[in-house]
């Protein structure tokens, strides 16, 4: 097993990453309420089966649209069979990304990182990406695990991010995680 795949929720655990509990202790709706109007186009990055995505979709509405991207073609296929035969299936575009990139042009006025930054191993070239695909003035809602991401971690996160062209615009109160909402300058 190589150092990447060692780094990512595998696709077995998937069912870990939705539960009644985890809605709980972090709804979607109440975490991402602030940041998404209907109509919007959201990039949900590191989707895995879809806890956000759907959530996501819902809030965006018939006009707006999510793209949810993962590594990993079994989470995505997971979420299709969460949404396959609902309204919800027009409105949310599977992706598979690549190891080193997201491969996806269409300009997003969000991007949502839910757990996910700390997977990827070249931090600078995400968000150089990101900053192409974010419309001006678009924003990245990062959120990390506090176990697994330390606050120097964080920091350096963000210092990155900086450096990419994003600025930092608040530190929203995610329980127990490290949180941050940047806008592309």
């Amino acid at each position: 097993m190589n150092k990447r795949s060692e780094r990512i929720c595998p696709v077995e655990k998937a069912g870990s990453l939705d539960t009644k509990i985890r809605r709980w202790l972090q709804n979607p709706h109440k975490i991402l309420r602030p940041y998404i109007k209907e109509g919007m186009t959201v990039l949900d990055l590191g989707c895995g089966p879809g806890f956000f995505t759907v959530a996501l979709a819902q809030m965006v509405g018939k006009n707006g649209k999510v793209i949810a991207v993962d590594l990993q073609e079994g989470m995505l296929q997971k979420l299709k069979e969460k949404i396959i035969g609902t309204e919800l299936e027009n409105h949310i575009t599977l992706h598979k990304c690549e190891e080193d990139r997201i491969g996806f042009k269409e300009k997003v006025d969000l991007v949502l990182a839910f757990y996910v930054v700390h997977e990827i191993p070249d931090q600078q070239n995400l968000f150089n990406e990101l900053e192409t695909i974010l419309k001006p003035n678009g924003k990245l809602l990062i959120v990390e695990p506090p176990f697994h991401v330390s606050k120097k971690a964080f920091a350096e996160t963000i210092k990155k991010a900086n450096t990419a062209g994003f600025t930092e615009v608040e530190r929203p109160k995610v329980l127990f995680n490290k949180a941050v909402v940047l806008k592309k300058n």
